[in-house]
């Protein structure tokens, strides 16, 4: 099967290197550019795309705006979004994934990187560029956390154990072993939580259990 992206950036030269990245890898296919964020959600819905790439620092309309209108669940077509920029600033990450945004890369970052976010996006997985993960943990901890919804509610004791483990950054195996339950069961539990919660990826499951205090705090 054939990975279809599209690649949005305002500098040209950027774009041309993306899509060489990009369509040197088998099983990608660069179906289309966008140079800002208001072309990128056009460009998506009549490329229909698997994967965006996209910029953070845009005109028209930036890249987190942009991330949050693809992903809206009402868009008639919601493809899976690898945020990336220049700056590592906490508002860009942090705001890239509470936009909906599955993964972050940082543009110095080596190709492979790239290749790896997006193909794990690909995959329903998530991709955190290295460099930016340790203060984004620290952004994350910082939370107040929100009051419980009804979306909360529907978890059961042992998805909130699980969803705990989630946030600690541990595999399906490491849940399994730290749970005392089997990794197949493990598996189960992360994609009822998902799917309880209406969440996409385990990336977004993070920032839902630091937002609802369901997270390991600094020593816990």
């Amino acid at each position: 099967m054939t990975v279809r992206v599209l690649v949005v950036d305002d500098q040209a030269a950027v774009r041309s290197a993306l899509r060489l990245v990009l369509d040197a890898e088998p099983g990608f296919e660069v179906v289309g550019e966008a140079a800002n964020g208001a072309d990128a959600v056009h460009a998506a819905r009549l490329q229909r795309p698997d994967i965006v790439v996209i910029d953070i620092r845009m005109p028209r309309k930036d890249g987190i705006a942009a991330i949050r209108e693809l992903t809206d669940p009402a868009a008639p077509h919601r493809p899976t979004v690898v945020a990336m920029t220049t700056f590592d600033l906490d508002e860009y990450v942090f705001g890239a994934l509470q936009a909906g945004a599955v993964g972050f890369v940082l543009k110095d970052a080596e190709p492979r990187l790239l290749v790896e976010a997006v193909r794990a996006a690909a995959s329903g997985h998530g991709v955190i560029d290295p460099k930016v993960a340790p203060r984004l943990a620290r952004r994350f901890a910082a939370l107040s956390p929100r009051p419980a919804g009804p979306a909360l509610a529907r978890l059961t004791a042992r998805e909130r154990e699980v969803l705990t483990e989630i946030a600690r950054g541990r595999s399906n195996a490491e849940i399994a072993e730290a749970l005392w339950i089997e990794e197949g069961t493990a598996k189960t539990h992360v994609a009822r939580i998902l799917a309880k919660l209406g969440l996409r990826t385990r990336v977004h499951a993070v920032i839902y259990a630091y937002e609802h205090g369901l997270a390991p705090r600094e020593g816990g």
